[in-house]
């Protein structure tokens, strides 16, 4: 099948492409550039919100399969729905489980489950947009799946809940330097490798009867906040420093960012049904445990220092949050 991949080289985009290529389809990468592209992928170089650039970029070319990895906001998939319509057998529109109803009203959540998170304004775009592209297809037919990832982290990230991205919570950790954990740490949370998401998502592409429809695509495994920083300095090879638990409401008045990612997101518990996913894709299921895909993203990133990004700024914030924890915990009652 001939692809087109709307980002390509992020940290899920990246393992998808790959997985998808070597099962023989031909692949296309839309992107501004900032990472290179395999040359083994047809590249297309344009901004996605430059709507000229992408319409020139784009051409009069057909997909079967268009993947967005890139689209949060509604003008993005309105725009998507004008340019692709009648010109892709399938779009698949990654969206979010960031989109379920917080707090978790029931558990497992299935794709079902109800929906809207009123503490993220990311999780209300992505929902605005899911909505929006489910619209298109009741209404036009654009043949639209949408896919909703939870926690999901290859080799470039070690995931924790302040910033999977960025290298700074694992250098606290490597270094003995404190961490904070979100109330008591009890919390259950799925993390899922990147590689496990791409073989799933790579049986449903071109999948008609997945038209239309909604799935997650998340590991079994939910181990509780405590254990995955165990398992973060066991893959560091490195002692447990000391984690200092902090109440997620206080965490978020020291740092305003973090509301959305804590109180919208890594607060609630995250244990996902797989069994829709599993009944379209026969014979997938995830692969690598935590431990596995915790200790994969290690050793790539040692052996690539360059990706190791320290961000001082989010030091400094989590040095403050414990700061002001500590200095709020000896302050004496009335």
């Amino acid at each position: 099948m001939r692809i087109l991949l709307i980002g390509g080289t992020g940290n899920l985009s990246e393992e998808c492409a790959a997985e998808l290529h070597g099962q023989g389809h031909v692949i296309t990468v839309l992107t501004r550039g900032r990472r290179e592209v395999p040359d083994q992928f047809r590249c297309l170089h344009a901004d996605y919100r430059d709507r000229e650039a992408l319409r020139i970029a784009l051409g009069t070319g057909e997909y079967d399969v268009v993947l967005n990895f890139l689209g949060f906001d509604l003008a993005d998939v309105e725009s998507d729905i004008r340019m692709f319509q009648g010109r892709v057998g399938q779009y698949l529109f990654i969206s979010s489980a960031t989109v379920y109803a917080k707090p978790v009203r029931v558990l497992p959540l299935t794709e079902d489950a109800p929906l809207g998170n009123p503490r993220w304004d990311y999780a209300r775009r992505k929902l605005e947009c899911e909505r929006r592209l489910q619209q298109a297809h009741a209404e036009l037919g654009f043949p639209v799946t949408i896919v909703r990832p939870s926690h999901t982290f290859g080799r470039r990230w070690i995931p924790n809940p302040v910033s999977s991205s960025s290298y700074t919570f694992a250098a606290r950790v490597e270094q003995g330097r404190p961490v904070f954990i979100p109330d008591d740490g009890s919390n259950p949370w799925t993390l899922t490798a990147a590689s496990d998401f791409a073989a799933a998502l790579a049986g449903l592409a071109g999948l008609d009867r997945a038209v239309g429809e909604v799935f997650h695509i998340t590991s079994d495994e939910a181990p509780p906040w405590s254990r995955i920083y165990a398992e973060i300095a066991g893959a560091l090879g490195v002692a447990l420093p000391p984690v200092v638990p902090v109440p997620a409401g206080f965490i978020c008045e020291v740092a305003p960012s973090l509301t959305g990612t804590l109180l919208g997101d890594k607060v609630h518990p995250a244990v996902f049904d797989n069994a829709k996913i599993k009944r379209f894709v026969p014979g997938w299921n995830c692969r690598k445990s935590v431990r596995e895909a915790l200790g994969e993203s290690v050793r790539w990133l040692r052996a690539h220092p360059g990706e190791r990004a320290v961000d001082p700024e989010l030091d400094g914030l989590i040095e403050r949050v414990i700061g002001r924890w500590r200095a709020h915990e000896s302050t004496p009652g009335p």
